[in-house]
């Protein structure tokens, strides 16, 4: 069976949550680090579509690199906005779970059991 595979940020209280509610039910995960990690664009296109949202909807707008790409800028194709967060992964909403052909964007973090 595939582990669960969770982008995360062990900075982030809602990504260890998400981690601890996997082990309190012994499923299988493996961790990647975003952060640290690059992410093709392909891969970042395919998840958008396994998540079924746009670029726009996985923003973190509380982060000062929001405005500092002027990503409040609607005029920003899906392309740029893609292209803007794989330069600044901070950007991107966390955690992400995804087993298969699921993703989740485990916010709250009981949310990473939907992708079972």
């Amino acid at each position: 069976m595939k582990p669960v595979i969770v982008f995360h940020n062990p900075r982030c209280s809602k990504s260890r949550q998400a981690l601890a509610l996997l082990d309190s039910r012994s499923i299988q995960y493996k961790t990647f680090l975003y952060l640290e990690n690059e992410i093709s664009y392909k891969d970042f296109v395919r998840i958008l579509g396994l998540l079924k949202i746009k670029p726009r909807d996985i923003l973190r707008v509380k982060e000062k690199e929001y405005l500092e790409n002027n990503l409040n800028d609607m005029d920003l194709t899906d392309e740029e906005i893609i292209k803007i967060l794989l330069k600044n992964r901070k950007l991107i909403e966390r955690p992400i779970a995804i087993k298969g052909e699921k993703a989740v964007i485990a916010r709250p973090p009981e949310k990473v059991f939907q992708v079972l």
